[in-house]
């Protein structure tokens, strides 16, 4: 009778074990301050056409002038045209004798309802005609973006605007598709003093990489991506769903997984709304699963986008003696596009029920009834993916307004998601894709572990990915340091061995120019005392001295695996791919050393060119890597650069450079699509 239980309690320990790696939360890192840092050239100022002479816009301006530069400013507003004019004047601007030194964009602060869309903000639409106009520009300048009140570096201070959180999940959606003109983000205080307008002038003369800063009393802090981990050592609670739950977008696949879920867990009467309700495909056996499950199930027609709607279902409710206990907000509408490439309606279409859905439950409960509040978001909104650009920014708001209302006292949560499998926003043609950048789709029963884990340890943020960190690191930072996961231990053990195995190649490089540059009698005895040195470390003597060149080396007492031991150290040292019977094969460290120069220097010592015998080694060793590996793709990118060297200036292999500067300046999807078309045949 213990065994089962036992069984069943390991499983449950591994699982929740495994769910724990995936969670992630945001932290802010203080940073050194760049005191007196010094701007010049022009700097463009975008700012809201409809108050360019406000005073919060006025102290920027002030600011950056203080610092050194001379800004221009450029009003903006969101209507028909302005896209095309402002790429104009951009063009206009960057060809100017004047040099161009960034980009600062005011215009989140615009937070006027947007006329045709009350949901969304002027000041996000301004911000998204700007990047499309720097793209339509061909921009290389920085674009910044500044913000106030958008994020929350303390618990104890939450967002004071978390309608402007838009701007910054937008922002590092932009980061990965024009990282030629990305500069960063700085988020400004809700009370703005000349200490903090100063720290923003000095943040855009910042030395280093950080491009996600927060400006406070405090100092200057870098956002920053952390384990989450279990955060305590048992859980606070163990939520159970109460009375009446309602699930936007219920009908869908996402809704019905967490419906099951919520059955499942005893919940007495669930309300599952969408835009179809009743009439949507699969709702009478989502209805006839939940029944038999023992839930009462009530299948509403609702858009959460409209308020009138919302509502008429929560007066329904509660003149039906079924007041909301709980909201569980997972409707959402997953089209992608590129920045350059959405518009004002689709970028509305795909965010307004997003925001609208969450503000309307927000504005329509009493907290004071309420268990939980838990919004479905995204990862999107937290580092960036490729053509989720609307997405990116109405799930950073939500993410923001649950920090601003847990802070009131209301128990949201929102939890940002990574990719789901059965049936969630991802097709499954682009599991493999997923898969292949180190971010694959999460499967619904332990995505439900990983809700329960959030709603047990009363979380008011949580990321849940299953991220494998070997495959996103390189794609997700070729263009650029991202300073965002570099605390991560997974990132930073990777780092370390990329700069270890970088700094033993650059090593190995400077020893073969070192040998190739001596005259052969020098190069003999160069290689000779490398062999004498090694294997003196190996045997623990303190230098070369007690290793005879001509003495035997099972006569120093060599064994298998001290051979080995020396066979990579002299592979690290010389960057030759040396076989385990090295030292078997050449007895003594004179014959070593004659073996070595062979393959170090072979009959062409001044050449310094590949053997064709290298050639075929490394086409070789292409052969055997995944046609998919980063690594992989690299190495080709650095033939290219070496075939357009060698060309000499004719004109056949002079594109070969033109084709590694697009190569260097490629979007991570860009890359990915590089691969797949051009380079899966090699």
């Amino acid at each position: 009778a213990v065994l089962p239980a036992l069984s069943h309690w390991r499983r449950g320990r591994r699982e929740q074990a495994a769910v724990d790696s995936w969670r992630y939360q945001v932290t802010w890192k203080p940073l050194t301050e760049a005191v007196g840092a010094r701007l010049d050239g022009t700097w463009i100022v975008a700012v809201p056409a409809a108050d360019t002479a406000a005073e919060l816009v006025a102290g920027c301006l002030r600011a950056l002038e203080a610092r050194g530069a001379r800004p221009v400013v450029v009003p903006v507003a969101v209507a028909d045209g302005t896209r095309a004019e402002l790429a104009a004047r951009l063009t206009e601007l960057l060809a100017a004798p004047e040099t161009v030194r960034g980009v600062v964009s005011l215009l989140a602060f615009d937070e006027t309802a947007h006329a045709a869309e009350p949901a969304l903000h002027d000041g996000v639409f301004a911000g998204l005609l700007l990047i499309q106009a720097m793209a339509d520009a061909a921009a290389r300048v920085p674009l910044w973006s500044v913000t106030r009140g958008a994020v929350a570096v303390r618990a104890d201070e939450p967002p004071t605007r978390p309608a402007q959180a838009q701007t910054w999940g937008m922002a590092r959606v932009a980061s990965l598709e024009h990282s030629a003109f990305w500069g960063g983000l700085v988020d400004l205080p809700e009370d703005v003093d000349e200490r903090a307008l100063t720290r923003l002038a000095e943040a855009l003369a910042r030395p280093d990489d950080e491009d996600q800063l927060a400006v406070r009393s405090g100092g200057v802090f870098g956002r920053r991506l952390a384990p989450a981990g279990a955060a305590r050592d048992a859980a606070v609670r163990q939520w159970r769903p109460t009375g009446t739950v309602v699930v936007t977008g219920g009908t869908g696949a996402l809704g019905g997984h967490v419906a099951d879920w919520l059955a499942e867990r005893g919940a007495e009467h669930i309300v599952l709304t969408s835009r179809r309700g009743e009439r949507a495909p699969g709702a009478e056996e989502l209805r006839a699963r939940l029944t038999a499950a023992g839930a009462r199930v009530t299948i509403a027609a609702c858009d959460v986008a409209d308020r009138d709607s919302v509502a008429r279902l929560v007066r329904s409710l509660a003149e039906a003696g079924d007041p909301i206990r709980a909201v569980l907000h997972t409707a959402g509408v997953g089209h992608l596009l590129p920045l350059v490439a959405t518009d004002v309606a689709e970028f509305a279409r795909i965010a307004s029920g997003k925001v609208a859905g969450a503000r309307h439950f927000d504005e329509l409960l009493d907290p004071a009834t309420l268990d939980a509040v838990v919004y479905f978001s995204s990862i999107a909104g937290v580092w960036g993916v490729g053509d989720h650009g609307a997405y990116a920014a109405a799930n950073a708001h939500l993410d923001a307004l649950a920090e601003r209302r847990r802070a009131e006292g209301v128990p949201v949560l929102s939890v940002a998601w990574g990719p789901w499998a059965a049936g969630g926003m991802v097709s499954e043609e682009a599991h493999e894709q997923l898969r292949r950048r180190g971010v694959p789709l999460i499967t619904p029963e332990p995505a439900m572990v990983a809700l329960q884990r959030a709603l047990d340890l009363d979380d008011t943020f949580v990321a849940v990915a299953d991220v494998d960190w070997d495959r996103f690191v390189p794609a997700f930072c070729v263009a650029r340091n991202r300073p965002l996961i570099g605390d991560l231990p997974q990132v930073q053990r990777l780092l370390e061995a990329t700069d270890a195995d970088q700094a033993q190649n650059d090593s190995a490089a400077g020893f073969r120019r070192q040998i190739a540059a001596l005259a052969e009698d020098e190069r003999s005895a160069a290689i000779l005392d490398l062999v004498r040195t090694q294997a003196a470390a190996v045997l623990g003597h303190p230098n070369a001295d007690a290793v005879e060149p001509t003495r035997a080396f099972r006569d120093f007492g060599f064994d298998s695996l001290t051979a080995v031991e020396l066979r990579n150290r002299l592979t690290a040292a010389t960057g030759l791919r040396l076989p385990t019977t090295l030292v078997f094969d050449h007895p003594s460290p004179a014959g070593l050393a004659d073996y070595l120069r062979g393959e170090l220097v072979g009959g062409d010592a001044d050449t310094g060119l590949m053997s064709v015998d290298e050639i075929d080694r490394l086409e070789a060793a292409l052969a055997l890597r995944e046609s998919d590996d980063i690594g992989r793709v690299r190495i080709v990118m650095r033939l290219e650069s070496l075939l357009a060297k060698l060309a000499k200036g004719t004109e056949s292999l002079s594109n070969a450079s033109s084709v590694v500067e697009q190569l260097g300046a490629a979007t991570n999807d860009e890359l990915f699509d590089l691969i797949d078309r051009d380079l899966g045949a090699i």
